[in-house]
């Protein structure tokens, strides 16, 4: 089996769950290749199997005129094109229960590393809880609660995103 291709913003796709093994066979190149990818391409058709060679490549993306992560909120974060399109045409998206939104930093966008641990979030200090409480829009009080009964994979999630320049970590939350 050949070795999975690198994601610059998701370097571990399969500890996320975005890409599992299986033997499927993907849709965009025809092949059986041991790995496919579990979440979903926005596209006019529906589209179940495809492979992260074919992610990678850009290669899904353009057959199936298809996006596999929401690329608004990166032009909102004024990141270009080219960075855009890396990450919502050649990069496997995460699970959220609404839509997922990537984070940026340092004019790139960050890479996503899953579900953040209830720990991380336990010992983010105080400002760091005040300026995630306005993102996510709880008050402090609220969020601190929140916090304290989170659960990986339940709701809300919180998602962990690592800026590629500084190094700062980054949450996202998302509830249904």
């Amino acid at each position: 089996m050949e070795p999975l291709p690198e994601f610059k913003y998701h370097p571990d796709p399969v500890k996320t769950g975005a890409i599992g093994k299986s033997e499927a066979v993907c849709q965009c190149c025809g092949r059986a290749r041991g790995y496919i990818y579990t979440r979903t391409i926005y596209a006019e058709d529906e589209i179940e199997h495809i492979c992260p060679w074919c992610i990678a490549s850009g290669d899904a993306a353009e057959k199936f005129n298809g996006d596999f992560v929401d690329a608004h909120p990166l032009a909102q974060a004024g990141l270009s094109e080219e960075i855009i399109k890396e990450v919502s045409r050649r990069t496997p998206a995460y699970e959220s229960w609404q839509q997922e939104s990537w984070l940026a930093c340092c004019d790139d966008a960050c890479e996503f590393h899953g579900d953040a641990t209830k720990n991380e979030l336990l010992a983010l200090i105080q400002d760091e809880l005040v300026s995630l409480a306005k993102e996510v829009g709880f008050t402090f009080e609220v969020l601190s609660d929140v916090i304290t009964h989170y659960e990986p994979k339940g709701s809300p999630a919180f998602y962990k995103f690592v800026c590629r320049d500084c190094g700062k970590v980054k949450y996202h939350c998302d509830f249904h």
